[in-house]
């Protein structure tokens, strides 16, 4: 893991289409710390991790790392963010293992597969087809899938969605662990997190958002 210090988002602008979404945004995360948005749906959540994950182009702001701006630089972000949609992600046909398998090849950390399915408990399920899987149990297999990821930064959208309060255990001590170690977490979630409470910072997006949308932040 290449380490980050510090994470700046400045006067940050998006726009979906022809709609604005968020206007003026900034915050600035040190390594150690989670970042929790909070916000109801369509505050710009959703929007503001796929901006980050660089999936969104930004229209106004700026984007630095240890002072030093990274926007629009892919291969910055390829190395160094792990984003985690609401949505699982997940081969159907393949096992637990093959699907953690084939990012892991991908990333170059296949020494981190066996850690992974045991970080989220679900090793016994690692030669069972993910269509025989639960909604819990296939978010814990793109949880796993994540934590191979030697990013420094995670940007995780509704971590917990399916999940039970086991699998919300162990997601916990895995983020806990990944901040205890130097590295950093931007979070949209509902759900109460158990981590200590000087790891989290809470983020209100409602204060940056334009417009807000009874149908979700998630839209095309």
């Amino acid at each position: 893991m290449e380490k980050i210090d510090t994470f700046s988002v400045l006067n940050l602008s998006i726009k979906r289409g022809d709609r604005s979404v968020l206007r003026g945004l900034g915050f600035n995360l040190i390594s150690g710390l989670l970042l929790k948005l909070i916000g109801p749906n369509g505050s710009g959540k959703s929007t503001l991790l796929k901006t980050l994950a660089g999936l969104i182009d930004i229209e106004e702001g700026d984007v630095l790392s240890d002072g030093i701006s990274v926007m629009g630089n892919r291969e910055w972000i390829a190395r160094n963010i792990c984003y985690l949609s609401h949505k699982n992600a997940l081969k159907s046909e393949f096992t637990v293992l093959e699907n953690i398998k084939f990012w892991a090849d991908l990333w170059g950390c296949q020494n981190k597969i066996l850690y992974s399915l045991n970080q989220m408990g679900i090793d016994y399920l690692r030669d069972t087809p993910v269509r025989y899987l639960s909604s819990g149990q296939a978010r814990r297999v793109a949880l796993a899938r994540s934590l191979c990821h030697p990013a420094a930064l995670w940007l995780y959208d509704e971590p917990t969605v399916g999940i039970d309060d086991q699998g919300l255990d162990y997601l916990s001590i895995a983020m806990e662990k990944h901040l205890a170690g130097g590295g950093m977490i931007i979070c949209a979630t509902h759900d109460n997190l158990r981590i200590k409470d000087e790891m989290v910072k809470n983020f209100d997006v409602t204060k940056f958002s334009v417009s807000l949308s009874s149908s979700g932040d998630d839209w095309s």
